[in-house]
């Protein structure tokens, strides 16, 4: 088997959480460090969470690094009303004990992509890091094997605007830089990750494994399920992050095409919005692989699988 480095750039978030736990659990993936950023909650709670989800799982080892606390350029967006105030709401767990690495993530980054050849950059959360590290150290666009990310949409239009994703909302500056930066990308877009609903009998599963993990899960998903199913009015609320980890692993859990994707940085109306040129109908350059469809029941069969391994 071969084991793939990969690198978790994350704002831990209750998916986020379980996008961690499935690399964490799966031996294909080795994670070589997780970097933080201000996203679904301020930087010092998704730094807290990352190292508390660390320690759900055993990996007191993990090299977590805290990184920017705020957007490019602009005043960060945050998702309490979606994720709680902790960011983690829905259980109760003890405080990390684990510290932080010294240093900020982009160095973290930087070093780690300069050093190690192969790596694949998972993309969870706002893309400021990234697009920091892509700042300081050009040349690392060359080096990174690929970033598979969660952020936009394509026909589902917006989740935090009727136009924008949350992700790409909260910095679009460094979703322009990175789309723009020659790198592979895949981008799991609103459009799958509204077809991987949280049913009972999903969060009963996990519940059903009896494990620190799973019992953790379900109550993570059971509170983040609440806001969208008021929201869509359908059962379960949309898993988004785990879409990442369980791409990378089973590929054929997806279906998609390569198409051109911008971001939109200026419009007032439209700030953050994914421009995808599903149909070709541009000359513009094909730069992303989209993700469009998803075996939902075989995505959270993986998910429970994997998990079940866990504390």
């Amino acid at each position: 088997m071969t084991v793939k480095k990969i690198l978790i750039d994350t704002d831990p978030g209750q998916d986020d959480a379980i996008a961690i736990l499935l690399a964490l659990a799966s031996p294909e993936l080795e994670v070589v460090g997780i970097t933080t950023v201000a996203g679904n909650v301020p930087l010092p709670l998704t730094s807290r969470n990352a190292r508390i989800i660390c320690e759900l799982a055993g990996r007191t080892d993990m090299p977590i690094f805290a990184g920017a606390a705020k957007p490019l350029q602009r005043e960060l967006v945050t998702a309490e009303f979606v994720h709680g105030k902790s960011g983690l709401d829905g259980i109760e767990l003890p405080e990390p004990q684990m510290r932080l690495r010294e240093g900020h993530a982009v160095d973290f980054l930087v070093e780690t992509l300069m050093r190690l050849e192969g790596i694949t950059v998972c993309a969870l959360g706002p893309l400021t890091n990234i697009a920091l590290a892509l700042q300081k150290e050009p040349r690392i666009a060359a080096r990174i094997e690929q970033i598979v990310l969660m952020g936009g949409g394509c026909f589902e239009g917006g989740n935090i605007t009727p136009a924008a994703e949350f992700n790409f909302f909260v910095d679009p500056q460094a979703a322009a830089l990175v789309f723009a930066a020659g790198i592979p990308i895949t981008m799991a877009p609103l459009d799958v990750t509204h077809q991987a609903l949280t049913t009972r009998p999903r969060i009963a599963a996990l519940r059903a494994l009896g494990n620190r993990t799973g019992l953790a899960c379900a109550a993570w998903m059971e509170f983040f399920e609440r806001f969208d199913e008021e929201k869509y009015g359908q059962e379960g609320g949309p898993l988004h992050d785990p879409c990442v980890i369980a791409w990378l692993l089973k590929p054929e859990l997806f279906t998609g095409r390569r198409c051109n994707v911008e971001i939109e940085t200026s419009s007032d109306l439209t700030l953050g919005m994914s421009v995808v040129d599903w149909w070709g109908v541009t000359p513009r350059k094909q730069n992303a692989l989209v993700l469009g469809g998803i075996d939902a029941e075989g995505y959270f069969k993986l998910i429970t699988e994997r998990l079940g391994a866990l504390p």
